[in-house]
């Protein structure tokens, strides 16, 4: 691990006086709160935004995730659904999710007497389409893992160092993330794309996705459990599964997972 960076994020951190963390419960907002809890003690405290494209498993697990670290923990309620522009799925919806989230944490913050609000895009990010990233720059948000230059690597091996027990836990964006842009974003199917994933976690699978395409479940798991997943599994029982929840059909991604697949269709316009 490049202890430096440890230090230089330290460092950084302690500079805010007092911070609130845009934190989701996932293990670059996890490190930022645990650093700033280390450095700040009570004057950090992590929000989570809790909304229908957040799985109710991950709230649980943020929770978790706080109070072992030890830092004061809220969860706010969010409302991007409600805005036309983020249901309808454009190519740059991620910038109306943040516009939300940190219109809804901008007052919390002043309210609170936080003059910072900081959270965990890392410098690998920004070379990712990330547009939610502008929306948190024009609202005055920090990014120090970014601003230091600190890789997801560096973050994962901070975290290892600091032995939180989730160091290696997988990236989990939020569920509107498995729907191609242009389809319309519901209620109904961030709730069965949920459902979907979190039975396909019950039977031990943890890196996945289920990409939805109208009434099709795609399912992504790395190529190296492909093989295991079709000899392991109860096929039958899996679709009548998805069914349930609202699927027509239920196929299998033979190029496995890849975080971000659903970005490559904008490299091709």
């Amino acid at each position: 691990m490049n202890s430096d960076k440890l230090t230089q994020l330290q460092h950084l951190l302690s500079t805010f006086d007092r911070a609130l963390i845009a934190y989701s419960g996932g293990i670059d907002s996890t490190l930022v709160a645990k650093v700033a809890y280390d450095v700040l003690g009570d004057r950090a405290l992590a929000v989570t935004a809790n909304s229908p494209s957040l799985l109710p498993d991950d709230l649980k697990e943020a929770q978790q995730q706080a109070a072992i670290i030890g830092i004061a923990h809220q969860v706010i309620v969010t409302h991007e659904l409600d805005n036309p522009e983020y249901a309808a799925n454009p190519v740059n919806r991620c910038y109306f999710c943040k516009s939300e989230l940190y219109d809804s944490l901008k007052p919390l913050a002043q309210q609170w007497g936080y003059p910072y609000i900081i959270d965990g895009v890392n410098a690998d990010d920004l070379q990712d389409y990330r547009p939610g990233i502008q929306a948190a720059k024009e609202r005055g948000t920090r990014s120090p893992l970014a601003e230091l230059g600190v890789t997801k690597l560096d973050v994962r091996q901070m975290a290892q160092a600091l032995a939180l027990p989730w160091w290696n836990k997988p990236a989990q964006p939020c569920l509107s993330s498995r729907f191609p842009y242009g389809e319309a974003i519901t209620p109904t199917k961030l709730q069965r794309v949920g459902q979907a994933e979190r039975y396909l976690r019950q039977l031990g699978y943890q890196t996945l996705r289920v990409r939805s395409t109208e009434e099709t479940a795609r399912i992504e798991l790395p190529t190296e459990e492909l093989r295991h997943f079709m000899t392991h599994t109860d096929l039958n029982a899996l679709v009548q599964t998805f069914q349930s929840y609202g699927f027509t059909y239920v196929t299998l991604d033979l190029e496995g997972f890849r975080s971000g697949k659903l970005n490559q269709v904008l490299t091709k316009r």
